[in-house]
């Protein structure tokens, strides 16, 4: 649950879609949720092949996905847009399903867990973790109107700042671990 942290994820949904239409959004928070699940399944099952092959330790994983979350915080926090116009299509695969839901932190933590207790728990868990989840997006426009829109873009640009110290969080364990 801390690792896919939603409602840390919310503010930067809020953000990101706060131009398109509620159908849009919710479409946008569906297509996340399956997203982030198909990613982090796919990698619980072939990410110890994937880091064999490429001879990858998890602390690389860490470094490079926590340098990711930090572009993707700083720029939230100071409304860096590649263009005008975002591509609805492509936006809850990337950056929303995946790495924001399906982080580097998620998928890490779902690769440790079924070491130690095996794919059912974890499955099971991750799956009521992304129902919250895809909860908590579904009814973003409600929450938004209890916050108020100043509220929201306030608690999205602190998110974002926490996104950022989440991100050197990763990058400095997986430094941490190397240098052990």
């Amino acid at each position: 649950m801390v690792a896919i942290n939603a409602p840390g994820v919310l503010p930067i949904y809020i953000s990101m879609t706060e131009h398109l239409t509620q159908q849009e959004r919710k479409k946008l928070a569906r297509q996340s949720v399956i997203t982030a699940s198909m990613v982090t399944v796919g990698f619980i099952f072939v990410g110890n092949i994937i880091f064999s092959t490429l001879s990858i330790q998890v602390e690389d994983f860490m470094i490079a996905g926590g340098i990711l979350l930090l572009i993707i915080s700083i720029s939230d926090m100071l409304k860096i847009e590649e263009s005008k116009s975002v591509n609805i299509s492509t936006l809850g695969v990337v950056p929303l399903g995946t790495p924001l839901i399906a982080g580097p932190a998620t998928l890490t933590t779902s690769l440790i867990l079924v070491g130690n207790y095996g794919y059912l728990p974890v499955i099971s868990s991750l799956f009521i973790n992304l129902f919250f989840t895809w909860l908590i997006l579904h009814y973003a426009d409600s929450i938004i109107k209890l916050m108020g829109i100043n509220g929201s873009r306030a608690f999205a640009k602190v998110s974002s700042l926490l996104l950022a110290a989440i991100a050197v969080k990763l990058i400095r364990s997986g430094i941490m671990k190397i240098l052990e």
